[in-house]
């Protein structure tokens, strides 16, 4: 039974729209008001991917990351952080929430009030993202290059079943760190080391 919860965790469900039906922006953004215990992203191609929320150990995770990169950011002070609640439309057309995610303010400083109280019109400087147990290594991978392609600087796809790092950096090159400890986000994010050891290990 466990192993079976394991496989549900964040189990997505990818839904075909085109050509019978293409969702645009205000009925996309209706469309998650109607669902909002649902994590939904949208594809370049616009098909809808819907995700359950995620179960006790990878929300922890996902949690002690958050705090992290907020309490860098709070101390550096050139962009601001985010949650996995955050969509991002990327210049593609895809809509994405990346687990964990930053911008700089000078980027931020661009966008209109309207603009900020939607979904975010750009892609993150750095995004993170934390492989859980029912994730696809290829599918997350390509959700990383996806990230580049489209703007970011920087990427960290963590695996907690391996204890790898995974940083894609912007100049194209991916560099997978085995039984990693650490991770440092410079030169993007200065003085920022990612201690993993309490990522790794379970609080509970």
């Amino acid at each position: 039974m466990a192993q079976v919860l394991e496989q549900l965790e964040r189990a997505s469900v990818l839904v075909h729209m085109r050509p019978l039906f293409e969702m645009n922006d205000e009925q996309f953004e209706e469309f998650c008001r109607l669902n909002r215990d649902l994590r939904i992203e949208m594809t370049a191609e616009g098909d809808l991917i819907i995700m359950s929320p995620t179960f006790g150990r990878t929300g922890n995770r996902n949690f002690k990351l958050t705090a992290l990169v907020y309490l860098w950011s709070e101390r550096d002070g050139t962009g601001v952080g985010f949650d996995s609640s955050t969509l991002f439309v990327l210049p593609n057309g895809a809509k994405r929430s990346p687990d964990v995610s930053w911008v700089r303010k000078t980027r931020l400083a661009t966008l209109t009030d309207e603009q900020k109280n939607k979904f975010l019109p750009l892609c993150p400087d750095f995004v993170l993202e934390l492989r859980s147990s029912s994730d696809s290594l290829a599918e997350v991978q390509a959700k990383m290059r996806e990230y580049m392609d489209n703007g970011a600087q920087l990427g960290w796809l963590l695996d907690p079943s391996t204890r790898s790092v995974y940083v894609y950096r912007a100049n194209g090159t991916v560099e997978q760190i085995e039984n990693a400890e650490t991770v440092a986000g410079d030169p993007l994010m200065p003085a920022f080391v990612l201690n993993l050891r309490g990522v790794w290990e379970a609080d509970f």
